[in-house]
């Protein structure tokens, strides 16, 4: 059952289950807790999953000041403070990617480990115009159904869209009570199209896993593999035949990855983030700077 947290100056909607290693899961454009329900279903007879609504989505609302990135990290460090957990295993899809890679550079000391699916570090020419295409599209659609129906042609499979399985998604999200307002949606999406951490990115410690699907036109993978080369040891998978959204239309295969993977960074010995130097706090702190 899931009840909403004070942090950040939000009431942030927040869901945990299970027992074990803690793990935080960050969701993408409007999505909600229930976008990790094969995950939250699937792995908490193993760690304890923590999941939130992102601001400006589902039962968290978007407050005055448009978002940024680095807020919506802090909103996530908010999550994980104000649950007593002092690091967690931190997995983020698409725009909940970004918020990941964010949280382990202002946070380091939350951030056990990464896992980024469909990521990048900087949108190119083709993904912005993508952000920018699908703000558009959530203001102009007649309703929501042709809004998510074209939507969602570029973030599930051929696969999916021909045995059933985006439909029945699609009316899960139709019955969903609590919508997100478009203007919110393009708030958000404006804020990744805004965003790089591409120079700040060699500054992660965490153990980082980068999951591409070799479908995916949103994180492709030539965006994801550039993420993978500048994180420290990064590991780098493409998931062949799949889109932006592996997690949903696999979870068994996408939950037994990442647990291969947590289970690896649980065998090794704890070490504390690196302290960053005077010359990278003042980059990042002048990242932040231009981003606001």
């Amino acid at each position: 059952m899931g009840r909403h947290l004070a942090g950040n100056g939000l009431d942030i909607w927040t869901e945990q289950v299970g027992e074990g290693p803690d793990v935080l899961l960050i969701g993408g454009a409007g999505d909600t807790v229930e976008s990790w329900q094969y995950q939250l279903d699937g792995l908490a007879d193993r760690y304890r999953v923590t999941a939130f609504d992102n601001r400006g989505a589902g039962r968290t609302s978007m407050p005055a000041e448009l978002p940024t990135v680095a807020a919506m990290a802090d909103d996530a460090a908010a999550v994980l403070e104000g649950l007593g957990i002092g690091s967690a295993h931190v997995a983020g899809f698409s725009g909940g990617s970004i918020i990941s890679q964010e949280l382990a550079l202002r946070r380091p000391e939350l951030v056990r480990s990464l896992v980024l699916q469909g990521t990048w570090a900087r949108p190119d020419g083709y993904l912005r115009t993508w952000l920018r295409f699908v703000s558009r599209l959530g203001i102009t659609a007649t309703d929501e159904r042709e809004f998510l129906e074209s939507f969602f042609l570029d973030v599930y499979t051929p696969r999916a869209h021909g045995d059933g399985t985006v439909a029945a998604f699609i009316d899960e999200v139709l019955a969903f009570p609590y919508k997100q307002a478009a203007e919110d949606l393009a708030h958000y999406l404006d804020a990744l199209a805004d965003h790089d951490t591409t120079g700040r990115l060699p500054q992660v410690t965490a153990p980082a896993l980068v999951l591409a699907g070799s479908l995916d036109l949103v994180g492709r993978p030539d965006l994801a593999r550039m993420v993978a080369e500048l994180i420290p040891g990064a590991a780098f998978e493409v998931q062949e035949g799949e889109a932006h959204q592996p997690f949903q239309e696999v979870p068994d295969v996408w939950n037994a990855r990442v647990d291969a993977f947590w289970q690896d960074v649980e065998a090794r010995p704890a070490t504390p983030p690196r302290p960053r130097t005077a010359h990278e706090a003042e980059r990042s702190m002048s990242a932040d700077r231009r981003m606001s």
